[in-house]
């Protein structure tokens, strides 16, 4: 392959039918770039670039490939849709540029983030019912609330003992 300067230089010299057609035929049955080969195909069927005919890729990837498809046609005048054949992305919304979790930078995204955290949360919910359902897990649970109970007692006890002295020291 060629030094990727020389390649971008050849490609900025074409003209725009030219460059359109080029970009038509190369980015035809790839899905990563379903996107732009959908908004090339609307600049064609729009009329501002025309494709030009003569360009073909010089090794063909499959059967299809090379092929440009053929715009759909509708009931309207003239027969062409004048909208794209594919989805258009709209202008002004960044493309997602994360993969696995991850920015290009390598930083967490925040979805992936909150979705660790909820998964940890979830799986300690989890442990600490399982836990509860075993012996030991009952037995400790038994304990905590007899130790409540007598913490609870013991507080009412100091309660009224301080209430009788109130009382006791307020009376004539």
């Amino acid at each position: 392959m060629t030094d990727n300067s020389e390649i971008a230089g050849r490609l900025a010299a074409l003209p725009d039918p030219e460059l359109a057609g080029v970009l038509l035929v190369v980015t035809a049955e790839r899905p990563g770039f379903a996107m732009v080969h959908a908004a090339l195909l609307g600049l064609v069927e729009s009329g501002d670039v025309r494709a030009a005919p003569d360009v073909s890729p010089d090794t063909s990837s499959g059967p299809t490939a090379g092929r440009m498809s053929a715009p759909e046609r509708s009931g309207q005048v003239g027969g062409i849709s004048g909208a794209p054949a594919g989805p258009v992305p709209p202008s002004n919304v960044p493309t997602p540029t994360s993969s696995g979790g991850y920015s290009s930078a390598g930083v967490p995204t925040f979805e992936s983030v909150r979705d660790k955290v909820e998964q940890r949360f979830g799986t300690a919910q989890g442990m600490d019912e399982l836990d509860r359902q075993t012996p030991a897990g009952r037995g400790v649970d038994e304990q905590w609330q007899a130790r409540e109970k007598a913490a609870r007692e013991r507080l009412d006890r100091i309660r009224k003992s301080l209430r009788g002295n109130d009382i006791e020291t307020h009376e004539p």
